[in-house]
């Protein structure tokens, strides 16, 4: 059964441990470059690194480009409900927020391609 984790650090953390993590990093890629948000992470991403990077691009999405941030959304299928409960008067923590979602919703896609 898939229990998604709770900070972005244990998601990451999970990955690895199940040798998951290049994959986790494809499908960032994948899903990013199908919302046309040209993003090329290198499979040697470190995880802290990633998620730096990943918070830095979707805060410049919705700082600068908020009709791309919500293609991305669409595209990755985050749950519109939780997106919808996010605090947005803070936008570092708001994109540091959505960063989180974005990575458990492609983890979940990995996770289960991965068991099924």
């Amino acid at each position: 059964m898939f229990v998604a984790p709770s900070t972005t650090e244990s998601l990451l953390a999970e990955a690895e441990t199940e040798n998951l993590y290049l994959k986790l990093i494809e499908q960032i890629n994948k899903d990013f470059n199908l919302a046309n948000e040209a993003i090329d992470f290198p499979l040697s991403t470190k995880p802290e690194e990633l998620k730096v990077q990943l918070h830095e691009k979707i805060y410049r999405l919705i700082q600068y480009r908020f009709a791309e941030y919500l293609n991305l959304l669409y595209v990755i299928d985050v749950p519109e409900d939780q997106i919808k409960k996010l605090d947005g008067s803070d936008l570092v923590a708001l994109s540091e927020q959505v960063a989180f979602l974005v990575l458990k919703r492609e983890w979940m896609k990995v996770w289960f391609r991965n068991k099924f």
